[in-house]
C-alpha cells in the first residue's frame, strides 16, 4: 500500500482563470490605497502572482488537512499490515500441519485460505481507493477555497489577473518581487480559516 498522500500541488492555471473572472466582473475597479506594497492601481501592477509553493507551506488549512490525511493513511496502512500478518500466520500454520492432515481437510483449508487471500487483496485495493478519494476531495476543496478567496481578493485590489508561480511548474517565468502578493493572500486565508475555528476540513 502506498504512503498516505498529501496535498502538494495547486491546479496550475486556476488562479489565472480566477483573476480573469474577477477582472471581467470589475473592469472599473482600482486598487485602494493600503499598506500592501503590491496594492496599487498602476497598469503594470494590474497583474500579480502567488507563489503556490509558499502558499501551500504556510496556509494553516493545508497543514491541518495534510495531517488528517497522513493520520488516516497511517491508520489504514497499519490495519492492512495487521490483516496481512494474520493471514500469513494462518498460512504458515497450515504449511506446518499439512503433512499430517487428511486430504479432505487440506483441500478445505486451502480453499478457505485462498478465499481469505482474495478478500484481503480486495480490502487493500478498496482501502487504497478510499485514501486516494479522500485526497482528491481534499484537493478539490482546497482549490475551491483558494479560488473563492483570490477572486474576491483580486476584485478588492483591482487586479486584472492573478498568476501562480511554482518551482516545478509555472505560468510565470519571471516576476518582480513587488508583484508577489503571496504573503498578503496567505495572511487573509489564515485569518479566514482561524475565524472559522480551524474546523472547515
Amino acid at each position: 500500500m502506498k504512503k498516505a498522500p498529501v496535498i502538494t500541488t495547486l491546479s496550475l492555471g486556476l488562479m489565472v482563470a480566477v483573476g480573469m473572472t474577477a477582472c471581467n466582473q470589475n473592469k472599473t475597479a482600482t486598487a485602494p490605497a493600503s499598506s500592501s506594497s503590491a496594492a496599487t492601481s498602476s497598469d503594470h501592477e494590474a497583474i500579480v502572482y502567488i507563489n503556490s509553493d509558499s502558499l501551500l507551506s504556510k496556509y494553516n488549512y493545508v497543514k491541518d488537512v495534510n495531517k488528517t490525511l497522513n493520520d488516516k493513511g497511517n491508520a489504514a496502512k497499519a490495519e492492512v499490515q495487521s490483516r496481512r500478518d494474520a493471514l500469513q500466520r494462518e498460512v504458515a500454520e497450515y504449511q506446518k500441519n499439512a503433512s499430517t492432515m487428511p486430504a479432505d481437510q487440506r483441500q478445505t483449508t486451502e480453499q478457505r485460505l485462498q478465499r481469505e487471500g482474495q478478500a484481503e487483496q480486495a480490502y487493500e485495493q478498496n482501502t487504497s481507493a478510499e485514501i486516494q478519494d479522500a485526497q482528491a476531495k481534499a484537493t478539490g476543496k482546497l482549490d475551491d477555497k483558494i479560488a473563492e478567496y483570490v477572486k474576491q481578493y483580486a476584485k478588492d485590489k483591482g487586479y486584472k489577473m492573478v498568476l501562480t508561480y511554482s518551482k516545478n511548474g509555472s505560468s510565470v517565468i519571471y516576476g518582480d518581487p513587488s508583484l508577489d502578493v503571496t504573503a498578503d493572500v496567505v495572511k487573509g486565508l489564515n485569518d479566514a480559516y482561524a475565524k472559522d475555528g480551524g474546523k472547515d476540513k
